[in-house]
């Protein structure tokens, strides 16, 4: 079912449930590795996920169409990890280099990484990037989003999107020639 199918089903009566099903089926793991990217930690993008479709189920009444409905989603997973992030480098009295440090500690220790050595270190890198340099590259590069879906998930122009790509891109190679 396409977007425009599911909504309808949405909004049929009784038909909520259903149709919001389908919509965590289709939507659901790609959100998912996209938060993943963001925290590192398994557990919390299970949880930052199930926030996020809880948001969606609340808000999807409400939901006009102006965005398509996975840039909406997209964008409330976007916020929802983002407003994690800062709490919980608030809450550890951290700078931002100390809780990517934190971070690369966790992705060390996760049991679910299979990645090789070089894939460890270009997570690594990634996860020194500062927030939305770290979202924008995950969203292009991995998540294969054209700048214009990035730009609607964001609120950010796509010039100034390129901009914060190119200069994680950059700082991802810098790392990596340091490292390797």
């Amino acid at each position: 079912m396409d977007d425009k199918d599911l909504l309808e089903l949405f909004r049929e009566e009784g038909k909520e449930n259903y149709a919001f099903n389908l919509i965590v089926d289709k939507y659901g793991e790609r959100l998912y590795w996209h938060i993943r990217k963001l925290v590192a930690s398994h557990e919390d993008a299970n949880d930052l996920l199930q926030e996020t479709f809880i948001k969606a189920w609340a808000a999807l009444p409400r939901f006009r169409e102006e965005s398509r409905l996975y840039t909406w989603l997209y964008r409330i997973a976007t916020n929802e990890t983002l407003t994690f992030i800062k709490k919980a480098k608030l809450k550890a009295f951290l700078s931002l280099s100390d809780y990517s440090r934190q971070l690369e500690n966790q992705l060390e220790a996760d049991p679910y990484f299979n990645g090789d050595n070089t894939q460890m270190i270009f997570q690594k890198a990634i996860m020194r990037l500062p927030l939305k340099q770290k979202a924008v590259f995950n969203m292009r590069y991995f998540d294969e989003l054209s700048y214009e879906d990035i730009s609607e998930i964001s609120g950010t122009s796509v010039g100034a999107l390129k901009a914060s790509y190119h200069h994680a891109y950059q700082k991802i190679q810098e790392y990596l020639k340091e490292t390797i």
